[in-house]
């Protein structure tokens, strides 16, 4: 299946006329007109990851219920759908796409889960929400790095969800 959309073109214009408009010369014999409106294609999955990239709920539940995507699928981003959405930082996309089956665990193509993801972005709500649910953060990256080693020193609150933040004097 694929979406469709209408380039914004309103009107049929010649290319002279066009030309003459933009103030550049036109060396052709004939010019015949442009097209008024043009129909692009999307595939099914590069409409589901900008609306997963956007945060368009809606749409993404349209998607997922009528099954016209995988939720396992590694885009060619390197991550799934559930790693675009931990990105955007929005919690309620990763829980919409959770229970619709999306693998909290699920590995791109450098071996980071959503977890790490949260914990690089500095996503403490997504985080714990992703342990409440199970998440393993013992789990390593190609480079051995666990979502904890990824936390920046200054996010206190991704700290203290690991018990890693130090004790005030």
């Amino acid at each position: 299946m694929m979406k469709y959309y209408q380039c914004p073109v309103s009107q049929t214009i010649g290319v002279k006329a066009y030309a003459k408009d933009r103030g550049v010369p036109v060396s052709c014999k004939s010019s015949a007109p442009l097209k008024p409106v043009r129909s692009v294609h999307f595939p099914n999955d590069i409409v589901f990851l900008d609306c997963v990239r956007h945060g368009e709920l809606e749409r993404i539940g349209l998607f997922l219920r009528a099954r016209r995507v995988n939720l396992d699928t590694i885009y060619h981003s390197g991550m799934a759908a559930v790693h675009e959405a931990v990105l955007s930082g929005n919690l309620e996309c990763v829980k919409l796409l959770v229970h619709y089956g999306a693998n909290i665990v699920q590995k791109d193509e450098e071996g980071w889960t959503p977890l790490h993801m949260a914990c690089s972005d500095g996503f403490p709500h997504i985080a714990r929400y992703l342990l409440s649910l199970g998440a393993d953060p013992e789990l390593e990256n190609e480079c051995g790095e666990k979502p904890a080693d990824l936390i920046e020193p200054d996010n206190k609150e991704l700290l203290e969800l690991f018990g890693l933040a130090a004790a005030d004097d």
